[in-house]
Parts: C-alpha cells; structure tokens; sequence
C-alpha cells in the first residue's frame, strides 16, 4: 500500500464554458455528475491503494477545471480523501478549492467550511465586463464583490484571486484598474498570469484567422512590471513569478510544487511525482471514468527523474522564487550578464532574480543547464 504524502492535488474537469484562452483537461458539462465524480475518486483511491499518510496531510488542493461546479459535494469528496489519509481537517495547514464567482452561495460554502476547507481561489481574471465576455467567462464583475462577501460572512477569509495581463490591445482593457479592484478586495493572495495563446483553443484559432492578434512583448513586460509595482507598494510581496502573498499567506501547496516535493495527483490528467518517478493520469474525464470504474490504474504515462533532469528542474525551480537558487561559483559566472544588467543578484550563496529578470528567467535557466 502507498501512504499518501504531504500534499494532494485533486483535479475536478467540470467546467460551464471552455474559457477562449484554456487548453487545460476540461469536461464541459450543463449537469455536472458530482456523485459520479466522488465515486470515481474513491475507485482510484482503491484502485492505487492509497494509504494512510506516514507523516502530517499539509495540504489538499482542488484544481481544474472549476471545481466548484461540485458544489456541496467538495465536502464529500474532501472528507473521503481526509479518511483516506488518515487525518482530520484540523491536522491540515491548507484546503483550497479554486471557485468560480458564481458558484458561490452561502450553502455551498457552509458545506466546504465544516468539511475543513479554509481557503479558495477565486477565479475572477478581469473586473472589465467585455474582457470577461471576450474571454468566455461565465460571471460578472459584481458577483465578484459577492462571492468575496459570502465567503468571509462564512468563516473563509483566506482568500486568492486570479488575475490575467497581457489581453489584446483592441479590448482597450484599464490593467491599473483591474490591479485595483483586486487589491480593494483585500485579498490575502494574488495570482497574476499572463494570457498565453494555445493553438487548440478558440483564442488560437482567432489568432489563426486574423480575428486577434498577440499583445506585443513590450506590452507584456510593461503590465507585468505594473503588477510588481502596485502590488508591493499595496502590502504584498512577490515571492514566485506569478504569485503575490501577503506575509504569510503564501500558497502552501503550490510552494511544495516549487520545492520539487512528493505529491499525490488523483483525477483525469492529473501529476504525481514520488521524489523520483513523476506520472500521470489519463487525460479525458471519460476515458479516466471508464478506467477507474473497471479497476484499473488510470495512469496515462510517467517518467524517472534522472541527474540531468533532477539538476534542470533544480535550477528552474530555484530562480522562480524569490528566495533564489543556491548556486555553485560556476553558476554565478555563468549568469554575470545577468547581474550586470540588473536582472539578478547575488545573496551570500543565492542567486535571486529580479522582476526584470523573471521576464527572462526561461533563458538564463537554460544558460546554468
């Protein structure tokens, strides 16, 4: 039997609209099959024989998807997984579900709260009604302002709000307003991504027709370098290239990602990683579904992490936060251009990038690798 590790990522497919820019494993459903779903979940479970936990449950993450389309049964499937491991949700440090703004009602959130959830990420991307209709957003940006208000009337104050920069110019998008409507929220956390165009996407293929155009590289820098500015002048400090925490409501789970940590992925297209061998879960919710409920495991693919691997991801996981990567003398000579032009520093022993640096952070990783 396998004991569960630390920190659990389970991805729930289940979304109302493909969004124009999404090409993440998503299962657009008008009834969502929430039972369904929870007894898929636990097959898994057997089918894997995920055990209890050897040491303490920090986290369990619920990502998609939306997987507040599941409504109430979150509390189902959390306090399944909780059983599973072996604790209660008092012995867990974080419970996120990632939430549309108009999946939430005080229901639904009562039910989350009592089944141990104690943070939610909300996915609000604009507070610009036409960008949130350009992007197939299914909210509007009052119920934004009322989520936030139901959650914290129902005892989840820690909260995160996704945000993305970097939408085509012809939208004529206020980004400074955006940045300030989210930091009036008063949300603990930040996330702020810029809008990348996949080619199997609506947005992909409006960009192929001529219909929308890429937002220009300076563009981009100009509204991520925005973002820094407004945003640690507000409180907050950015401490990963996408994520803005108030002291100390930094993501817990998505840290683990970044410390190259063992978790369990449990879902359609969802990622494990031992320590040593990352795998992964077939990709459709269907074809998932269909194995789990024969007993099989649902595993699509893995790899083992070799030195050559293990030291890449080292490097590029190091230099995305902001405590740096502990570099060896030959590293801080390789990266001297760097410091040179203000992109990087030297701490003691680490090698820390600057905002201006993180817009190049891909390239100087594959400069030290």
């Amino acid at each position: 039997m396998t004991a569960c590790p630390g920190h659990i990522y389970v991805h729930v497919p289940f979304c109302g609209r493909r969004c124009s820019y999404c090409d993440f494993a998503i299962a657009v459903r008008r009834q969502v099959p929430a039972a369904r779903y929870t007894d898929a979940i636990k097959a898994e479970l057997v089918t894997r024989r995920i055990g209890p936990a050897d040491g303490p449950l920090s986290t369990l993450y619920f990502g998609g998807g939306t997987p507040s389309k599941l409504g109430v049964s979150i509390a189902d499937v959390t306090k399944l997984i909780l059983n599973t491991a072996g604790v209660s949700a008092a012995d867990v440090r974080e419970i996120t579900v990632e939430a549309n703004p108009e999946d939430i009602s005080a229901e639904v959130v009562k039910a989350w709260r009592e089944a141990g959830v104690n943070r939610v990420s909300l996915g609000v991307q604009s507070f610009d009604g036409r960008v949130l209709e350009w992007m197939h957003r299914t909210h509007s940006a009052a119920q934004v302002a009322s989520a936030v208000e139901i959650l914290r009337g129902e005892g989840i104050g820690n909260l995160s709000i996704d945000l993305i920069f970097s939408v085509p110019e012809t939208l004529n998008r206020d980004w400074g307003r955006d940045l300030e409507g989210a930091i009036a929220l008063d949300a603990g956390h930040l996330s702020v991504y810029g809008l990348t165009i996949e080619p199997h996407t609506p947005l992909g293929r409006w960009t192929a027709r001529g219909e929308s155009t890429e937002s220009p590289e300076e563009r981009y820098e100009a509204e991520f370098l925005e973002a820094h500015r407004r945003l640690t002048a507000a409180g907050y400090e950015h401490y990963e290239v996408s994520n803005y925490g108030k002291p100390g409501l930094e993501a817990v789970h998505n840290s683990a990602y970044w410390r190259g940590v063992p978790y369990l992925g449990l879902g359609p297209s969802a990622h494990g990683f031992d320590g040593h061998r990352r795998r992964w879960n077939a990709r459709e919710y269907t074809r998932w579904d269909e194995l789990v409920g024969a007993g099989l495991d649902p595993m699509e693919g893995d790899e083992v992490i070799g030195p050559a691997e293990a030291a890449a991801e080292r490097v590029y996981l190091g230099l995305r936060t902001s405590d740096g990567l502990q570099a060896t003398e030959d590293e801080f000579r390789h990266a001297s251009r760097y410091m040179e032009e203000g992109w990087a520093r030297r701490l003691q022993d680490r090698l820390v990038l600057t905002p201006q640096g993180w817009l190049r952070l891909d390239a100087l990783a594959a400069a030290l690798t």
